[in-house]
């Protein structure tokens, strides 16, 4: 899968899982990697980075209930609502249009 398309497609899946609940960075990996495991640890990190940067998540730390050390926790934000709403939008549009031409 080409590069940039696959950053797009990965940011989207993120942003969807963090709508759905707060995450910690290992977590969110794991999630992603279960469903494109040719990707990176660190391609991850680097989107949550961006997304964070671009004010769509935030981030807080949070106590291990275990007791071990906090972890980072990652949290979509209203502007990252509204971006992921955007997003998927578009997808739903591109898959349809892509869909159609499949089927001439």
């Amino acid at each position: 899968m080409d590069t940039q398309l696959k950053k797009g497609v990965l940011e989207m899946c993120i942003l969807i899982q963090l709508s759905r609940q707060d995450m910690y960075g290992y977590e969110i990996m794991k999630i992603i990697q279960d469903v494109f495991p040719e990707v990176y640890d660190g391609s991850i990190y680097t989107i949550l980075r961006r997304i964070k940067g671009e004010g769509y998540a935030e981030t807080y730390m949070k106590d291990v209930p275990s007791g071990g050390p906090s972890r980072k926790y990652y949290r979509i934000t209203a502007l990252g609502r509204e971006y992921c709403d955007r997003v998927i939008t578009e997808w739903e549009k591109m898959t349809r249009s892509v869909e159609k031409l499949m089927m001439k």
